[in-house]
């Protein structure tokens, strides 16, 4: 009988590991009552500092726009109403209008986020004037080129952050409105930019026609982690807006897929990614606006089916980590590049409001992840 026991010991001693391990690893994901936490904190840190210092750009500024997204987010979910208050009083104020500039994408970022309170609040007069916006936008030609020269941001998407500030407020205004004519012209607009900005080679966007031959101190071409966080942060939400059966959404899954990839094989070993893709000894420090929107996207193509969770979730759960590691003990996001267009240093200090926005994005994204996708 002893022996019997003996012989069985190896066999009880590697399940007793498995069963261990595998509550360990298990014990290793973030939990959704944790994640609502820190995105509480960050998100009542960034609405206290409003109130108490007040906006350091216009309401309708590109960089809060970037922000609201995120706390729109945020608001959808458990405890987070006065988010979407917030939202409502700031649109209010705004008269729910966008900024003075009326083709230049940064000055419409904040369309999504009324687009988005519209469909929520059944409320027409939030999107009424970035409506007649958007009708100029769509008639208007477009058939300049995209060469960096004349002031061409005003009236064209020529630099890749335009990617996330113009596309997807036309996307969920055509959710909004039920009018497709949005969506198609966001599409057309974003194969025109992606035609002259994209390096298929590289699998990633230029920030501007100047970048084409800069080069990094290593030899490599200068790709901005921000730059390309704007990008993927815009095309999932242009994919949020396409129905199934939309023509160019094949085309659209197989840019992010391939744009993805690549991503995920820059990402450093403490989850981050520094703010230049192909040189990250240039600024060698995690940085927080470019890991938050990867981190993002890559959760909501696994929310969407798009991603194999054995490749892509340790990936993200390894960013949403560092991230968690970047907000100090009053809610404040650190390491978070200032606003700029080229990579460039970092510390726990620097802090800007689309960082926040990326962050809670995130955060909603894990979260419903965590409680068995969306």
């Amino acid at each position: 009988m002893l022996s019997s026991l003996f012989k069985s010991l190896p066999v009880f001693c590697a399940l007793f590991f498995i069963s261990i391990t595998g509550r360990s690893a298990r014990a290793q994901d973030p939990r959704p009552k944790d994640v609502l936490k820190i995105m509480h904190r960050v998100a009542d840190w960034q609405l206290d500092n409003w109130k108490t210092k007040g906006f350091k750009y216009a309401k309708s500024d590109w960089t809060n726009g970037a922000c609201y997204t995120g706390l729109y987010s945020a608001g959808t979910l458990k405890g987070g109403k006065k988010y979407l208050q917030a939202l409502v009083h700031i649109g209010s104020e705004l008269g729910w209008n966008t900024g003075r500039r009326r083709f230049f994408a940064d000055d419409y970022c904040v369309g999504q986020t009324y687009a988005q309170l519209s469909m929520k609040y059944h409320d027409k007069k939030m999107i009424a004037p970035f409506v007649l916006l958007a009708d100029s936008i769509v008639a208007k030609p477009h058939d300049e080129p995209l060469n960096w020269k004349n002031s061409i941001q005003l009236r064209e998407w020529a630099w890749c952050d335009a990617l996330f500030m113009g596309p997807p407020s036309l996307a969920y205004l055509s959710s909004a409105t039920k009018d497709s004519r949005y969506l198609d012209m966001a599409a057309k607009l974003w194969w025109k930019t992606t035609d002259f900005l994209y390096d298929p080679s590289e699998q990633l966007y230029f920030r501007d026609e100047s970048y084409f031959n800069k080069k990094e101190k290593n030899g490599q071409k200068t790709f901005w982690s921000r730059g390309n966080g704007w990008v993927l942060g815009g095309l999932v939400r242009m994919l949020e807006n396409m129905p199934a059966n939309y023509p160019d959404k094949a085309k659209f899954e197989k840019l992010y897929k391939d744009m993805i990839a690549k991503v995920v094989s820059l990402q450093q070993p403490d989850g981050s990614w520094h703010a230049s893709l192909l040189d990250p000894e240039s600024f060698p420090i995690k940085e927080m606006s470019g890991t938050g929107f990867f981190c993002y996207s890559i959760l909501w193509g696994l929310n969407h089916g798009l991603l194999d969770k054995a490749v892509y979730w340790p990936a993200a759960k390894k960013a949403w980590a560092v991230m968690v590691s970047s907000v100090n003990a009053d809610g404040m996001l650190g390491y978070v590049q200032r606003i700029g267009a080229a990579p460039d240093k970092v510390n726990a200090e620097s802090t800007e409001v689309y960082g926040v926005g990326a962050f809670l994005l995130t955060g909603t994204q894990l979260y419903h992840y965590l409680k068995g996708g969306r």
